[in-house]
């Protein structure tokens, strides 16, 4: 009987999907039901035919709901879901008397996640149960790992008295001889012959494909549905992993970083990564500390996805290109690159940033010996006491050897009355004689608003002569501020609703004419409070969409002061 056909059209009729949703939509409103709480359907583990008909449309109504549901939370396509979907329809059309042609659902799995197998399980156990769709009292799912099939009798024995079996590890059939190659497919026809189910579970479609070359029509025969995994977003490990370390205290913000930066690269799998980490957290009680080690290639990858700064983005390449060019041709009489830099913008525009991505180039083209950036302050350098300045910054400078100093709000050395105002001299003094001495092995970055900053290199025409590049980093406009939050919230996995980007502008205007306007670091503080409050909004709900979701209500600017 040809089967492949049956589930073509099948939410074109009275069961449809999107007919059944609109009744099931229905019934949730008369019985107060949210999608997030789906009442637990329980299936007694041998029910009879009289107890199963006695199961009424609001019952069976409710089951589907509750398996949709489950469907939904699996890690598979969507194309996968919409298949699975199909069966629990058609086995409940089968019941009904709706169908007539009994189908063995025989079905091929890729993945690597036992949960899911599991889970498809369970749904499919669950559903062929509860409409009576195998005639039997009892269902039998056995697993059969072909690394246990040595002998000619080995799967019959295994296989004999299964309704559903799941057959693992596919690849260990390449190892065996022809003989045993043939017996394991002929077996399992004579079981697919008596209307029983299989599962074909492997790790990738390659495996898959060389299992059926052993016997050509073996899949066009048998295999109606054909199922894949597909990855989990960040959103979905964040939430897990959130869920499973519940009881302890952490930065969830800092948790969403770390798994935005790190899951995309593991090489593990969901289902070990996501393990691991809950391990590691519920036993260190802080989360992981993310490496910082990239390529070249990964650097200029992260400066370019910046927004904006296109005139920063330029110069950073040209010295790059610059510094290769010396390196490649010694014969060039190119004189030694001056990198002591200055940065000049507003709080928020990116400087510290690409000072780190600074750092890390020169690490790259072997410029500077370590990739490190030593961030300090005025306070950092200037000491309280006559005689303890000098020796202060000179501890900074030797701790920055080898990297890059970067001294923020430079311009505050050059405030200061009386005897402030000779600290901060000698601390300048200090810097300056420390860039000289260690001009092969350090490189010093000068940071600070505009107008402060240009106020304090014409007060110090020392440093401004060792001073080689002067990059500008200007506001952010209202469009560059909303693609830094969608970055955010794209990263972390977040839909955002047209309404919240609404509002996020609003917010935008509001506080970006105030006189200490933080730019992106303002963005990344109205993410953050609006991540906390998604979770306060959130509260109590399962459903992925809405988990997944930023909206209008999210948006949130609590205790960001405006001046």
């Amino acid at each position: 009987m040809e089967t492949r056909n049956f589930l073509s059209g099948i939410y074109d009729d009275f069961f449809g999907i999107e007919k059944l949703e609109k009744e099931n939509e229905k019934l949730r409103k008369e019985l107060g039901i949210e999608n997030e709480n789906i009442p637990e359907i329980e299936v007694k583990k041998t029910a009879t035919p009289e107890e199963i008909k006695s199961y009424t449309k609001e019952d069976k109504d409710a089951f589907m709901v509750e398996m949709f549901s489950k469907i939904d939370t699996l890690y598979i396509s969507d194309e996968s879901k919409d298949l699975l979907k199909k069966i629990v329809e058609y086995v409940r059309k089968y019941n009904e008397k709706l169908e007539n042609n009994y189908i063995p659902f025989n079905i091929s799995l890729i993945s690597n996640n036992k949960e899911i197998v599991e889970k498809i399980k369970s749904i499919l156990e669950n559903t062929y149960r509860y409409f009576n769709y195998i005639n039997s009292t009892l269902i039998n799912i056995k697993d059969v790992s072909l690394y246990n099939v040595d002998k000619i009798d080995d799967l019959t024995k295994q296989i004999n008295d299964a309704n559903i079996v799941n057959l693992t590890d596919l690849k260990a059939i390449e190892t065996s001889d022809a003989k045993l190659k043939d017996t394991i497919v002929f077996n399992l026809e004579e079981y697919l012959n008596n209307n029983k189910m299989l599962m074909l579970t492997s790790s990738s479609k390659e495996e898959l494909n060389r299992f059926y070359e052993i016997k050509k029509d073996f899949k066009d025969k048998y295999i109606l549905v054909e199922l894949e995994e597909a990855n989990p977003d960040v959103q979905d490990v964040y939430n897990e992993v959130l869920e499973s370390i519940s009881n302890k205290e952490i930065d969830k913000v800092q948790l969403l970083d770390y798994i935005s930066n790190t899951f995309s690269k593991n090489e593990l799998g969901y289902q070990t990564y996501r393990d691991n980490l809950i391990k590691e957290i519920s036993f260190k009680g802080e989360i992981p500390k993310l490496e910082q080690e990239k390529s070249l290639d990964e650097i200029f990858s992260e400066l370019d996805s910046l927004v904006g700064l296109e005139k920063v983005k330029k110069v950073v390449r040209e010295l790059a290109d610059l510094i290769e060019l010396k390196k490649k041709a010694d014969d060039l009489k190119i004189k030694d690159v001056n990198l002591h830099m200055c940065f000049l913008g507003n709080p928020g525009t990116g400087k510290t940033t690409v000072a780190r991505i600074i750092a890390g180039i020169l690490y790259n083209l072997k410029y500077i010996k370590e990739n490190k950036l030593i961030e300090v302050s005025s306070k950092d350098l200037v000491a309280e006491y006559v005689g303890q300045t000098a020796p202060k910054t000179n501890k900074v400078i030797e701790r920055a050897l080898g990297g890059v100093l970067f001294i923020d709000e430079a311009y505050s050395l050059a405030s200061g009355n009386g005897e402030d105002s000779s600290f901060n001299e000698e601390a300048i003094a200090t810097l300056i004689q420390g860039m000289e001495n260690y001009r092969d092995n350090l490189v010093v970055i000068f940071a600070g608003y505009t107008k402060e900053m240009q106020d304090f290199l014409n007060a110090n025409s020392g440093i401004v002569s060792r001073i080689g590049y002067t990059l500008e980093f200007d506001d952010y406009t209202e469009d560059e501020l909303v693609s830094i939050f969608k970055g955010l919230t794209d990263k972390a996995g977040f839909k955002v609703e047209n309404d919240a980007i609404d509002k996020l502008k609003e917010v935008i205007r509001e506080y970006k004419d105030s006189k200490n306007f933080g730019n992106a670091r303002f963005i990344r503080t109205v993410y953050e409070k609006s991540v906390i409050k998604h979770a306060s909004n959130t509260k109590g709900k399962t459903g992925k969409k809405v988990l997944k979701t930023l909206t209008k209500e999210d948006i949130s600017t609590d205790d960001i002061l405006k001046m």
